[in-house]
């Protein structure tokens, strides 16, 4: 089958930040399209769209996996990856199930080249690309934890300022007020009060959390698990022993 589905999407922002307007995508679409013999059956375009949106929650995204499952088309055309996909996890998921039902996923500018999940090289390096953005996401995540660790070790501040301190300028200082109350925390954490518990005890007796609300289990575990309340940690297991 040569019918073709072309895709144009542009976020709130559009043309002028991304520097891919709708109708620059879909005439790139229309060059590929007739040099590889694929006829458009149907164009869609998606304006003031964010790429974070999944594709089958946006309107045209929609409409192009109803024209696909009811077999209208063969192939899907865009101009790159990131105008149909969050990334290239979410491209490598899509494609397959495409390839499933026999539709092929082109994308015609990759860094200058061309995409066809078609060709067993294209599937390649749609592998290729998302293994490379996977790689780039742990090391994103490793790089984020060791700043976070060395802030805390430091006592530099970071965001959202820590249940027990207060920020002055860059730097993390005591709140004795706070302070207490995560002594209070781990003392119960000894006596065998689970984290509901917990909870229910600051916020019976009028202890206010960090912005002044209620206190929840995710925010009581959150303080026992924090590497700056460490040595509160080592005389609970000492306690424990």
């Amino acid at each position: 089958m040569n019918k073709a589905i072309s895709y144009a999407r542009v976020s709130k922002e559009g043309s002028i930040t991304e520097g891919v307007s709708l109708d620059m995508q879909e005439e790139r679409i229309r060059d590929y399209c007739k040099l590889m013999g694929l006829e458009i059956v149907e164009a869609i375009r998606e304006d003031g769209i964010s790429a974070s949106i999944p594709l089958h929650e946006r309107p045209g995204g929609e409409r192009l996996t109803s024209l696909i499952n009811a077999k209208q088309a063969g192939h899907v055309v865009a101009l790159k990856l990131d105008r149909l996909f969050r990334d290239a996890e979410d491209a490598l998921k899509q494609s397959k199930e495409w390839d499933r039902l026999g539709v092929a996923l082109h994308l015609v500018d990759m860094g200058g080249a061309t995409i066809n999940t078609a060709t067993a090289m294209g599937r390649f390096f749609l592998n290729m690309i998302a293994g490379f953005a996977e790689f780039e996401r742990n090391l994103i995540v490793e790089r984020t934890t060791e700043a976070l660790r060395y802030k805390k070790q430091h006592l530099e501040a970071y965001s959202p300022t820590p249940y027990g301190y207060k920020r002055i300028g860059k730097r993390l200082i005591e709140d004795p007020e706070e302070q207490a109350v995560i002594e209070k925390i781990f003392w119960m954490k000894r006596a065998g009060f689970n984290t509901t518990e917990i909870v229910e005890a600051l916020n019976s007796e009028g202890i206010p959390a960090k912005m002044g609300g209620k206190w929840h289990p995710a925010v009581v575990r959150q303080i026992l698990r924090n590497d700056l309340h460490k040595e509160k940690r080592r005389v609970d297991k000492r306690c424990n022993k």
